[in-house]
């Protein structure tokens, strides 16, 4: 009688490990909160830029700053193959870069539009590229790791958990504040998330066993360090390109096209709650309840993946936010509560869209033979994709706006309603694409569902 295997236990990632991975994390999404929610209208309603010459400067800036990231990601490789202090300290110099940078764009000179538009290009750019560099180097690190679905959707949510304390913090301080302290404890923030990462020790991912029954594993306790690569693996992993992976094609492509559809409405929220729903003053109200609701949706999330796979998790993420989000282009002056609501729905389904898509990148790497070496290649045409969906959105819904005769507080109903479409319909016709091209994309990748 032949005995079958017992099933091995849950993956398991230490809190100490997470913590120490993910807590970075928290700082990079401090600073970019601001950096695409609170800039472009701070630099209309305070500055006094023009919405087209605005756009026009996001869109270039944010394009430039995403093509550089695929060099950027191949760095980010050469450094990890050559041991984890080396990266580390690259990570301390742009962490010291993304502070000035970031402080110098809320101080632009008055007066002169160009001179304005150029102190946001230059200072944008340093702090952006800053940025770039040290969220691919750290996604990287975790990438590395490797792991069944249910791991690697563990290291991605401890992460993404970190990341929306960080998204949670940036969404109060600064209109409490004011942007100089927010400038102050991002180095702070930098500076402890930087020493957690130091003392970090890399964990053995989960190994599966081969069996009738695929995609069970265990895991080890014992602790390793990422060793450096030989030159011929190196050369190896320098040579194959991300684009020459089905795989990734397509999962980049279901990504972008979500990507868009959240894009669109963190550019034009402030625009939205003061002129559509006349309530400024709840902005950070509205923003903790929607990142708040989504801290607390993605252990969910992650439970989720044990039962559905990580594709179906993320396309029912995907359906509930169009479920939550559809009322939105019918709300007007004195429906704030009701969007609360809204935010507090589409908030619980934003879980999936930050813990899923990583995960599955993960297993596309490794199932590519490139875990371990070329991880920084794929992540930098990642965040690359990340920066044109927000480019994207800034560059092309503000001017957009402008030609249908939207002006940031003004009354025109034309102009509203039209600030009202893009906000909320838009959006919600980008996530059914996705949804829907992720539902082909699993038919030929089964390994998607996998639990």
């Amino acid at each position: 009688m032949t005995s079958v295997p017992a099933p091995a236990p849950a993956p398991v990632l230490p809190w100490r490990t997470g913590l120490a991975y993910g807590g970075l994390a928290a700082p990079l999404a401090f600073v970019s909160l601001p950096l695409y929610v609170n800039l472009p209208y701070h630099y209309a309603s305070v500055a006094g830029a023009p919405l087209a010459g605005l756009g026009a400067v996001l869109l270039a800036t944010r394009a430039l700053d995403a093509v550089v990231d695929p060099a950027i990601g191949r760095q980010a490789d050469r450094l990890l193959r050559g041991g984890v202090r080396p990266a580390w300290r690259a990570a301390a110099l742009g962490s010291l870069l993304m502070v000035l940078g970031f402080g110098a764009l809320w101080h632009p000179p008055r007066g002169a539009e160009a001179a304005m538009l150029g102190w946001l290009a230059g200072s944008l750019l340093v702090c952006t590229l800053a940025y770039s560099f040290v969220t691919i180097l750290h996604q990287a690190w975790g990438t590395r790791w490797g792991g069944q679905p249910a791991w690697r959707a563990r290291v991605t949510a401890w992460r993404e958990g970190a990341t929306l304390a960080g998204v949670l913090l940036a969404s109060v301080l600064p209109a409490v504040m004011g942007l100089d302290a927010t400038s102050a404890v991002l180095a702070l923030g930098l500076a402890l998330g930087l020493m957690g990462l130091y003392r970090l020790r890399a964990p053995v991912a989960p190994v599966p066993h081969v069996s009738h029954v695929s995609h069970v594993s265990h895991v080890s306790s014992a602790p390793r360090m990422p060793q450096a690569e030989s030159p011929a693996s190196a050369e190896l992993a320098s040579s194959t390109s991300p684009w020459a992976d089905a795989g990734f094609r397509r999962l980049l492509a279901i990504f972008m096209l979500n990507g868009v559809a959240a894009a669109v409405p963190a550019t034009l929220l402030p625009f939205f709650v003061a002129d559509r729903l006349q309530a400024p003053a709840l902005q950070p109200l509205l923003l903790l309840c929607f990142f708040g609701a989504a801290a607390l949706g993605l252990p969910l999330w992650v439970k989720a993946v044990s039962r559905w796979g990580l594709a179906p998790s993320w396309r029912a993420g995907m359906l509930a936010s169009v479920l939550a989000f559809g009322v939105t282009p019918w709300l007007g002056a004195g429906d704030s509560m009701a969007f609360a609501v809204i935010c507090l729905a589409s908030g619980l389904a934003l879980g999936a869209d930050l813990a899923l898509p990583g995960a599955l990148l993960t297993g596309v790497i490794h199932e590519s033979g490139q875990g371990g070496r070329g991880e920084g290649r794929y992540l930098g045409w990642w965040t690359c994709a990340t920066k044109l969906n927000l480019a994207l959105a800034a560059g092309l819904a503000l001017p957009l706006l402008s030609a249908a005769g939207y002006r940031s507080g003004g009354t025109d109903p034309a102009g509203l309603q039209a600030l009202a479409w893009a906000y909320g319909g838009l959006p919600c016709l980008l996530k059914l694409a996705a949804a829907l091209l992720l539902w082909r994309a699993e038919r030929l990748h089964s390994s998607w569902s996998h639990t």
